[in-house]
């Protein structure tokens, strides 16, 4: 069925006057005529009656009207959601108690007129989020590809921000008086960090920082949700973990956990951001100024191999939409 006609039908309805909807619909008062004449044929009915005034629906076109509107109205909504520009603005985050979550929460509170979407592909692989890109299926995705010189031709990666880590340990463990650590003083602890996935940037992190630091980092065992992982530190005077300062955690008071800064070097993860090379949502413009003005990390700071070194192939804050680079 010609969605055309059924949209010239119930303007005309509404409106009684052809050459109104005509007018309207940006087309002459005979197209609007022949697409209703059409559609007439097609159902085998007359839908309206011409009276002086204009034209009246008859009573096979009262019964139309309704479910007419309706298919309208769906196929607008089916181009809204497509459209860069009218439909939401759909991210990729790690989580929705990541740091990504917690900056792209903090600027729609500044911004509530932004219409966004915020996602979870739930895959290990930073290449599926890729793909997810590059097919449209998502406009971002706070991923990072260790090898940018393997992403695709329409897909360019940009640092989005650096999110210092802190050790979360419970109330037993040796280390939680302390109000500073530095990476030494975190030897010989074990350092839970369940459930790294083969094939993940944070898999490639935590290899590089325990031999930068010949830290103890366990991976032993599923990740259970962080609920068990925080009752676990609870209970435990020999287990910690490392957390980002801005990722969100609740737990309850009885468990008394302390979060501890790490310095002299801050250790820090690096947070890319994947877009759209070319014609990326309008939306991401102000994301990536937003991005730009988050606090900069001291100047002693950790990162691993892939995130102090010129990135091939991928972009940076400057060259995305014409947004200024944040200095590290």
């Amino acid at each position: 069925m010609d969605t055309e006609a059924l949209r010239s039908f119930v303007r005309a309805a509404e409106l009684g006057q052809l050459q109104h909807a005509a007018d309207e619909l940006g087309v002459t008062q005979q197209a609007v005529s022949k697409r209703i004449a059409a559609l007439e044929r097609g159902l085998e009915v007359r839908l309206f009656t011409r009276t002086a005034r204009g034209v009246e629906l008859t009573l096979d076109g009262q019964a139309f009207l309704p479910h007419a509107r309706s298919i309208v109205t769906g196929v607008d909504r089916a181009i809204t959601a497509v459209r860069p520009g009218s439909r939401a603005l759909r991210i990729d985050v790690l989580g929705l108690r990541s740091a990504q979550a917690v900056v792209l929460h903090d600027y729609w509170r500044s911004h509530p007129e932004t219409n966004l979407d915020v996602v979870t592909l739930r895959v290990n692989d930073p290449r599926v989020a890729v793909t997810a890109v590059e097919a449209g299926d998502i406009d971002a995705s706070f991923r990072t590809v260790t090898d940018p010189a393997t992403l695709p031709r329409g897909v360019q990666m940009i640092n989005a921000f650096d999110s210092p880590l802190e050790l979360l340990v419970g109330p037993r463990h040796p280390l939680a008086a302390a109000r500073r650590l530095t990476p030494p003083q975190l030897r010989q602890h074990r350092i839970w960090v369940p459930g790294i996935a083969p094939r993940s940037e944070w898999a490639e992190f935590y290899d590089q920082l325990a031999i930068d630091f010949d830290l103890r980092i366990d991976a032993a065992g599923p990740h259970f949700g962080d609920e068990v992982l925080l009752d676990t530190l609870a209970e435990s005077a020999d287990v910690a973990t490392l957390v980002g300062a801005r990722d969100r955690y609740i737990w309850p008071t009885n468990h008394d956990l302390r979060r501890i800064p790490i310095v002299n070097p801050t250790l820090a993860y690096p947070l890319s951001l994947i877009l759209p090379r070319t014609n990326p949502h309008p939306g991401l413009r102000a994301i990536i100024t937003h991005l730009g003005t988050l606090p900069r990390l001291p100047e002693t700071v950790w990162l691993p191999s892939w995130a102090t070194t010129p990135r091939r192939g991928g972009g940076n804050i400057a060259n995305a939409r014409g947004c200024q680079p944040r200095p590290r």
